[in-house]
């Protein structure tokens, strides 16, 4: 049976496991006995897998093309047309909206940036549900194709171990015929590895933050938008959570493994340090981490030198709670804003630190997560070659230790993350340009430009001096920033790596 299903094509099968999700909200929305609700998704699931199924009939004898490029193409069509079947019992449900807003909602989730065009409080509790099941079932289908996909392709920051640069072409792995696997099989396998863990480590979540004091769907949600960094919440961010701090610590813990992919399992051979103490993504983490909350707390005594004070500890864990929560939402790409956040602004004396928290989020997680932004690898490696440059500034005869995989990081590592950088900083200005065209202003178009690529919708809220709506937003800016969405979860690489002659050849 697992053999069949992995000889369909990629897009098919997605498309099943979108179909079968629908039944969760109707099953839900039955229950609270909101059947204009629960209707659309069951008619819309049944339909869906009975295409899924003609369409397996009808593929199911075809010959495979390259397998490398139908992956990526399916990879772009999941992130592309897939969130158009998703949005059609979401149209449905969703009174006095289009199927343009819809599919954009559904991108947006799919792609875990969290960008939502409704307040929490029009939308009823089992759409909520579904919104936050898509952005899961997306930061799992992320999970997989970078280790199954994106490392053989040598993209998705892979390319940083490997001394050649993304070609477009698998690195050579032995064939099947050799008794090696194929992409198909790769990717079921560490589906089958990797579906336990993402599980599991949502239910406890889940459960422990109902233990908290959060209501379950309010808990569900939180859950599923930690593990997959989507930061989709029915009740606007974790700021109105009952738990409180409790449920924000619990949060953070489960947000670690945003960090690096070795926290997951299926990654062993692709791991930049054998040990965990040594892991270059945690270390730089745990740097950036620690520093944000760190020059808050201290700008508060800096600013205030001259003037006695005598501030209470409460306000000042708070303050430094807030920015160690927030730093690591927003590093993560997840987006989720700490109850404490406003006292850690008022106790440093900065009104909108947008410029921290944009950077925070370009930075983003580890590679092969389900964080997006440009990675840690890849700063880490810009970090180590500008220190090894300043050394040889020094001492131009000196040879660098640290092993083969630290002089591949500051070497060809750093040269491919520089070019991957430069990509994204041009992704920026290109998207910024767009939006600009289209009638937005400076500012809010280049928090909205950076919110999209880096997959950290809540940034919106946050980083301008006033709130930005998605919502309020033409259809013609939300369009070009659905394609940066989809832009930044693929990287920009991926989409040159579809344009090289090599790549098309069989």
């Amino acid at each position: 049976m697992l053999r069949r299903l992995h000889d369909l094509p990629l897009i098919v099968i997605l498309l099943g496991i979108g179909g079968a999700a629908m039944y969760v909200p109707a099953a839900h929305a039955l229950a609270l006995r909101q059947h204009d609700i629960a209707r659309p998704f069951f008619y819309s699931g049944t339909l869906i897998l009975v295409l899924v199924a003609l369409l397996a009939l009808a593929t199911a004898g075809n010959p495979k093309g390259p397998e490398g490029r139908s992956h990526l193409l399916a990879m772009l069509a999941t992130f592309s047309v897939l969130p158009l079947a998703l949005a059609v019992p979401f149209n449905e449900a969703v009174p006095d909206t289009g199927l343009f807003n819809a599919w954009w909602e559904m991108v947006s989730s799919l792609t875990t940036t969290g960008a939502t065009l409704y307040d929490p409080g029009r939308l009823a509790p089992s759409l909520h549900l579904w919104r936050a099941l898509v952005g899961w079932l997306g930061g799992f289908f992320m999970l997989v194709m970078a280790i199954a996909v994106l490392a053989p392709l040598r993209l998705g920051g892979f390319e940083v171990f490997f001394s050649g640069g993304p070609s477009g072409r698998p690195v050579r792995v032995a064939s099947t015929a050799e008794g090696g696997a194929d992409a198909g099989e790769r990717i079921l396998h560490y589906a089958v590895r990797t579906f336990p863990f993402y599980v599991g480590l949502t239910g406890l979540l889940w459960v422990l933050l109902l233990i908290a004091g959060d209501p379950a769907l309010v808990a569900l949600c939180h859950a599923m938008s930690t593990l997959a960094t989507s930061g989709i919440s029915p009740i606007g961010g974790s700021t109105g959570a009952p738990s409180g701090m409790l449920g924000e610590g619990l949060i953070f813990l489960f947000l670690l493994p945003a960090l690096s992919r070795r926290l997951w399992p299926g990654a062993g051979e692709l791991r930049a340090a054998p040990r965990a103490l040594e892991d270059p993504e945690l270390r730089l983490a745990a740097v950036i981490v620690l520093a944000v909350p760190l020059v808050l707390f201290l700008r508060h005594w800096i600013a205030a030198l001259d003037v006695p004070t005598t501030p209470s500890p409460g306000a000042m864990f708070g303050s430094i709670w807030g920015g160690l929560f927030t730093a690591l939402s927003f590093l993560t790409t997840t987006g989720f804003e700490s109850q404490a956040w406003n006292l850690a602004r008022s106790w440093s004396g900065l009104g909108t630190p947008g410029l921290l928290l944009s950077g925070l989020a370009m930075v983003g997680g580890g590679v092969a997560t389900t964080a997006g932004g440009v990675r840690l690898l890849r700063v880490y490696a810009l970090i180590r070659h500008g220190e090894r440059e300043l050394d040889k500034l020094v001492h131009p005869s000196s040879i660098a230790g640290g092993g083969g995989m630290a002089r591949r990081l500051r070497r060809e590592g750093a040269y491919i993350a520089w070019i991957f950088f430069m990509l994204f900083a041009l992704s920026i200005a290109v998207v910024m340009l767009a939006v600009s065209m289209a009638g937005l202003d400076f500012e809010p178009a280049t928090v909205l430009s950076i919110a999209a690529l880096s997959n950290t919708g809540p940034l919106a809220q946050v980083a301008a001096a006033t709130p930005l709506s998605w919502a309020m937003l033409d259809p013609a800016v939300k369009a070009i920033l659905a394609a940066a969405m989809v832009l930044g979860r693929l990287e920009t690489l991926a989409i040159i790596a579809l344009f090289n002659p090599e790549f098309w050849r069989n």
